[in-house]
């Protein structure tokens, strides 16, 4: 679980509240920003954006897509790297072969099938192209998902800016009726709320937390990727540890 995500979603909700109940009459404030027509305007409008922009495949995979801005189990750079030193200094005692007996232990694909390319004798090159293409594909499919948000975000603003054209021209089509000029500049209003809302504290935040997700899982990648090419050409586990220690900043290195 990532509690980041969750914290700054209770902000917000805390924030925009409180600046919604800043007066007495709490639950009157409190029901003013309750629209249905605007939330339908601003949330069907959205999606059916989305729907044009994108395959039904994709549409249909946003939720596990915003899923992931709420749950992500975060590996540590410093323990991977040390179990690639460990598969090193095997591979440097016992010889490669070895490594097939660990098959079994290792928890993350993409360094399981490095390894057992190395235990067959493949080529440096070709391993580290073999797993670089693997790399493109994986960046390109979280940058697939990232892009769902994104067109969220940038279509939310647009259908609450929609709902407030109707919400005015409802308004002065009626002008002579005093009572529904309240309801509909509620509309008016009320939908640019909640197309700013869902695009700069939902869909945009999650698209920017993908991002980040897919930097750091592309990191852990590149030291897997780095450290099975290693382990292949023999190089000495001391030196195997300071080489993939430099894909992590300063702060994260420890001592050597």
């Amino acid at each position: 679980m990532d509690f980041a995500t969750l914290i700054g979603l209770l902000i917000g909700i805390v924030m925009v509240t409180a600046g919604i109940v800043s007066t007495d009459v709490v639950w009157e404030n409190l029901i003013a920003f309750r629209s249905y027509e605007s939330m339908a305007i601003v949330l069907g409008g959205t999606i059916a954006s989305l729907f044009i922009s994108f395959p039904v495949k994709k549409v249909l995979n946003v939720v596990r897509v915003v899923a992931q801005a709420f749950v992500h189990r975060q590996r540590s750079p410093n323990e991977l790297i040390e179990q690639i030193v460990r598969y090193a200094e095997i591979a440097r005692r016992d010889g490669i072969l070895a490594l097939e007996n660990v098959k079994g232990q290792i928890d993350d694909d993409f360094l399981e099938r490095g390894i057992m390319l190395a235990v067959d004798g493949t080529d440096p090159e070709f391993i580290e192209e073999i797993m670089s293409t693997e790399l493109r594909k994986l960046h390109e499919r979280h940058m697939a998902g990232k892009r769902v948000l994104e067109v969220l975000a940038k279509y939310a603003p647009a259908w609450g800016m929609m709902g407030t054209i109707i919400g005015l021209v409802l308004m002065l089509k009626n002008l002579n009726d005093q009572y529904a000029i309240g309801p509909n500049m509620a509309i008016a209003l009320i939908t640019t709320f909640y197309g700013l809302i869902l695009a700069y504290f939902i869909f945009g935040p999650m698209a920017d937390k993908l991002a980040q997700r897919n930097e750091d899982e592309m990191t852990l990648k590149q030291i897997i990727m780095r450290g099975v090419i290693s382990i292949q050409t023999g190089e000495n586990p001391r030196m195997v540890r300071q080489k993939l220690k430099i894909y992590l900043p300063p702060g994260l290195r420890g001592s050597e």
